[in-house]
């Protein structure tokens, strides 16, 4: 797998929809399994606590020709949102202070260009729209590709992983409370697996398939 194909999987750290790309066209499916959105803030100076999004879904238009035409689509339920405190965890998805998990209850990202690709560090920057309690605002990505090329769990299916990081403000999104006591900026991190969707598609639906039988299994088997 080529630089130019790599870097567009990147892209998936965050999400678009394609339209019209060149003739060389894969479509990826970003794995939930082994991504993941996590950031951290400031809390009055005293720590560093942090949450993440375990739920990570979206599909990346890898265009091979031309890397920066390429596009990401992706989608993250807020109630995926784990900060591994269920009393913080109530706070942040059910008083409304800060999302607003009943009305808008998916975070969104749709990549717009993909820009200052570096072939010898294997960087990028992916510029897209994150959409949270449903205001949308542009955010600049920092990437780097880990590593491409064929995934032994998914038949040797072609496959990509990368990192990427930012900083956004939260009272850009209507969650301003408690500012600037608790950090404004919220500094994310993200890790993103993905693999040819064909292949993927296959994986899950084994999956499903070898549950079901196991289930059936089960249900036949007489009880002592």
């Amino acid at each position: 797998m080529n630089m130019f194909r790599s870097l567009a999987l990147a892209a998936a750290l965050a999400g678009t929809s394609l339209t019209a790309l060149a003739d060389k066209v894969v479509t990826y499916t970003i794995d939930p399994g082994h991504t993941q959105v996590r950031f951290t803030w400031n809390h009055l100076g005293f720590s560093m606590p942090g949450a993440v999004f375990t739920d990570v879904n979206g599909s990346i238009e890898g265009n091979h020709d031309a890397p920066e035409k390429s596009v990401i689509n992706v989608s993250i339920p807020v109630k995926s949102l784990d900060s591994h405190v269920p009393l913080l965890n109530e706070h942040l998805l059910q008083s409304g202070d800060y999302f607003k998990a009943r009305e808008f209850p998916t975070v969104t990202f749709r990549s717009k260009e993909i820009r200052d690709l570096d072939r010898s560090k294997q960087s990028f920057k992916l510029v897209g729209d994150l959409t949270v309690n449903g205001i949308s605002r542009e955010v600049v990505l920092d990437g780097l590709l880990n590593k491409a090329g064929a995934h032994p769990f998914y038949e040797n299916a072609e496959a990509a992983g990368f990192n990427a990081t930012t900083t956004i403000r939260r009272s850009d999104f209507g969650m301003g409370k408690h500012v600037p006591m608790v950090s404004d900026e919220l500094d994310v991190r993200i890790t993103v697996e993905a693999v040819e969707a064909g292949a993927y598609k296959a994986a899950v639906e084994k999956q499903k398939r070898e549950a079901g039988k196991a289930k059936a299994k089960q249900a036949k088997t007489p009880k002592k």
